[in-house]
């Protein structure tokens, strides 16, 4: 160590005593290639390896070399079906990485947190259509409308998604410096949001409280961190109903204090009474509904009390109408009902806390990642989510 190493840490130490924030030396600029590899969908059910120039950055963008990225439902869906329009297009949207290199103008994440290169990130909306929608608008809006990186139309930039070697991350998008957080934690973030959300979502109804009495429907990811978000907000009380009994042992590990598999019951009166049996006779305050099947929906205003409430997120797409009977449903039990989709930008920050607060407390969120696959065996990786053969299945990069 030289002098002026000794003189640099003096001064930082000093200024720390201070109160002052000691200037942080950026990391050194790694070499860039002058090409990436992205996993393009050219057809339904097929990637294709594609390899891209790496553009010049404008004075606003950001190159990103991708580390990891979650396999998403949505993800699914376009694989399956494409029901938004988009192939060919580079999927991924819960994905994260290192800044490699960023325009002269970048200076700060969207929660005013520095950037600088070598600092981990994630992405969350794009909103040039809608510049009121930011980190500090306090009315809560819902970001669904924005775009968002993985599911954009192809351009002649082509590095539009997670699901690649480098994403180049447009001037007028969220970013997150998320560098305190492990890789797992990192890929988690985008569907934890989603979760961090409905919580939020239900305690407007005034009926989810710390001593609830609270049943979530569907182990899926999203299910399962429904789950260690309540347990990190100290409820207990929870009851985990699925159909598979490897999934309702995890709601266990994620913080459920019972569960309920329903295949182990013949119709919706005897479903009924497995959930307030496993509430020691009661029916639950609460209930989140996790899971995109319509009949799944008709069947879990059974397990809610008289003057409960419910919060339905399992919706992403449209999958088909419910039958339910508005009087013994809700007007005569007074069920208030809420919607949730996606998230708000404060959600999405809240997110981060969430995750350091499960893991404080021992929830191992590290197991929902079940599959692991590189970049070049993503087909695999996508035929192994519809198979429902895991739990998170993602994309690692080496």
């Amino acid at each position: 160590m030289n002098s002026a190493d000794i003189e640099k840490i003096v001064k930082q130490v000093i200024g720390q005593m201070q109160g002052v924030d000691a200037p942080v030396a950026s990391a050194a600029p790694k070499a860039v290639p002058k090409t990436a590899k992205a996993a393009m969908l050219t057809k339904l059910e097929h990637f294709d390896i594609k390899e891209f120039p790496i553009p010049a950055l404008g004075d606003d963008d950001i190159l990103v070399k991708v580390e990891g990225c979650g396999v998403c439902g949505t993800d699914a869906h376009e694989f399956k079906r494409d029901p938004f329009g988009l192939i060919p297009v580079v999927l991924g949207h819960e994905g994260t990485g290192e800044i490699v290199a960023m325009g002269k103008n970048v200076k700060k994440d969207s929660a005013g947190k520095p950037l600088n290169i070598g600092d981990k990130v994630v992405t969350c909306m794009i909103f040039e259509d809608n510049p009121d929608i930011t980190m500090f608008d306090l009315n809560k809006q819902n970001v669904g409308g924005g775009g968002v990186f993985g599911l954009l139309p192809d351009d002649d930039i082509h590095l539009n998604g997670w699901f690649a070697d480098y994403i180049v991350i447009r001037g007028g998008s969220t970013i997150f410096n998320v560098s305190e957080l492990d890789l797992d934690s990192r890929i988690l973030i985008e569907p934890a949001a989603v979760l961090i959300h409905a919580v939020e979502r239900a305690k407007t109804t005034g009926i989810l409280r710390f001593n609830s009495r609270v049943a979530v429907q569907g182990c899926g990811p999203i299910g399962l961190l429904c789950i260690a978000i309540l347990r990190t907000m100290g409820i207990e009380n929870i009851v985990a109903i699925d159909g598979e009994d490897k999934r309702l042992q995890f709601a266990k590990e994620m913080g459920a204090d019972n569960s309920v598999n329903f295949k182990n019951y013949k119709g919706i009166e005897e479903l009924t009474q497995g959930v307030k049996d496993a509430f020691g006779g009661y029916l639950a305050d609460f209930a989140f509904q996790c899971t995109g099947s319509p009949i799944a929906h008709a069947n879990v205003y059974k397990f809610i009390r008289n003057g409960g409430g419910l919060c339905e997120l399992g919706f992403f797409i449209n999958g088909g109408d419910a039958t339910i009977n508005p009087h013994f449903d809700i007007c005569a039990k007074e069920i208030t009902t809420v919607g949730s989709w996606v998230y708000t930008l404060r959600d999405y920050a809240t997110t981060f806390d969430f995750l350091k607060r499960a893991k404080a407390i021992g929830l191992p969120l590290e197991k929902l990642i079940t599959h692991r696959f590189p970049l070049d065996k993503i087909n695999e990786a996508h035929e192994t989510n519809l198979a429902m053969k895991g739990l998170k299945i993602a994309i690692i990069n080496e």
